[in-house]
């Protein structure tokens, strides 16, 4: 027996009392991002905050991950994550609460999930005459690199922890604050992430007939690549090829000897990520050979992340008890998404079903609508060009703070009350 919608009523309206606090603490992780690997400062306010809870925290899982536990009875272990890095950008925002850290910000809306996670359990340890069960909450470090999931597993998550029978995650979105998102079965795409090294024979500027131009290699490399998903990748497939790095040379006049590409690749099915990766092989090789390429190129894995399911039955469970809290117009399916994200390894690792949704953080104004079921469908039409509006990964990207929070917090503290069990009596 799990809670009902008056229970969750309930526990979420404690949520007054600590939203400003809650505001208060996700400004700090703002103003203090930290990459992916390093988030020790991160990691121990998240671990000052929750201990004051009244959990049992162990830091250091997984490098810089925290786990938060809470037992109240018999019932189902839920684990919640949450993570908490942050991306190489140079923030634009203007915020009187930007990034401090040159170079580095919270472009994702990490420091949004951590918040409101913490939240919920706040919410869910005053909470705790209704349910039953066990909470195991995570805050993983290292998403962006694909590492952090797989790295807090490894650490022996479920042999110190417990297993648990759900896993909860969600994800800030660029659509508007107050809606929720998700998608059975397949819902984010696997990624590689390739280093390409051509090698060239570098020389004066003046006289390029001496050299192996690596510039141009690289150059006439790009373009070839954009060519896998238009001429090589069926229609009713779908793959993304991405050249979001590419590095050579020091001045006008020299011609270096090496360019280097970094390529992002995402795929939904094994068939279509091995024509990929297959096709980048021949093309790198093909044209580093019609260059006259002094040595064979090289190319290496900077990081991986595999292809999200999501547990239909699972999501539709927690999105409809969503749906009867904020209104079942506020919950949609946005179809399978190209991002990619790692928390499903925790799911996978332990055998049980992974929930993964997302929650708009943009103003309404950001939109200039007042209606965010109706900005939705403009956008999904066509009506509204989603590239007018900041979106993840990008200098610009921000979370309406206080509303946001309020919607993270609902949906973490109403999933999380669907699957614990009931310590109501039985009617």
């Amino acid at each position: 027996m799990t809670a009902g919608t008056s229970t969750i009523t309930s526990a979420i309206g404690g949520l007054d009392r600590i939203r400003g606090e809650l505001a208060d603490f996700y400004r700090d992780l703002h103003m203090h991002p930290e990459l992916s690997g390093a988030e020790h400062r991160t990691a121990e306010k998240v671990a000052d905050q929750v201990g004051a809870l009244g959990y049992q925290v162990t830091t250091g899982v997984g490098g810089t991950g925290v786990v938060a536990m809470l037992a109240n009875g018999n019932g189902p272990t839920v684990l919640l994550r949450a993570d908490f890095d942050a991306l190489p950008i140079t923030e634009t925002t203007g915020l009187p609460y930007a990034s401090r850290n040159d170079g580095v910000m919270h472009a994702c809306g990490h420091d949004m999930h951590a918040t409101c996670l913490l939240g919920a359990l706040q919410l869910l340890a005053g909470a705790r005459s209704t349910w039953s069960g066990t909470i195991m909450a995570v805050f993983q470090p290292a998403e962006e690199t694909g590492r952090g999931a797989q790295g807090m597993v490894d650490d022996k998550l479920f042999e110190r922890f417990g297993k648990p029978d759900i896993v909860l995650a969600q994800h800030t979105a660029p659509f508007p604050v107050g809606l929720i998102a998700g998608h059975p079965g397949v819902a984010a795409a696997a990624t590689d992430a390739l280093r390409v090294t051509l090698h060239g024979h570098g020389g004066h500027g003046s006289r390029p007939e001496v050299t192996v131009d690596p510039v141009v290699m690289a150059a006439a490399t790009v373009m070839r690549l954009q060519t896998i998903v238009s001429r090589e990748i069926a229609a009713n497939d779908a793959a993304v090829v991405t050249v979001g790095s590419m590095r050579a040379g020091t001045k006008d006049n020299i011609i270096p000897d090496d360019a280097e590409l970094q390529l992002n690749i995402r795929t939904y099915t094994p068939e279509v990520r091995q024509r990929v990766l297959s096709a980048v092989d021949r093309i790198v090789k093909g044209e580093a050979a019609a260059a006259g390429a002094v040595r064979a190129p090289e190319i290496s894995v900077i990081d991986t992340f595999p292809v999200m399911n999501n547990d239909p039955d699972a999501l539709q469970r927690t999105l409809t008890a969503i749906g009867e809290i904020l209104g079942p117009d506020h919950v949609f399916d946005p179809g399978r998404i190209t991002g990619s994200e790692d928390a499903g390894i925790f799911a996978t690792s332990a055998g049980v079903p992974l929930c993964y949704w997302m929650f708009g953080v943009l103003s309404l104004a950001q939109f200039g609508g007042t209606d965010p079921v109706q900005i939705v469908r403009d956008v999904l039409s066509g009506r509204i060009d989603p590239k007018s509006v900041p979106g993840p990964h990008t200098a610009k990207y921000f979370p309406d703070v206080d509303p946001s929070i309020t919607a993270g917090v609902t949906a973490m503290v109403t999933a999380a009350l669907t699957w614990l069990g009931s310590a109501a009596p039985m009617a």
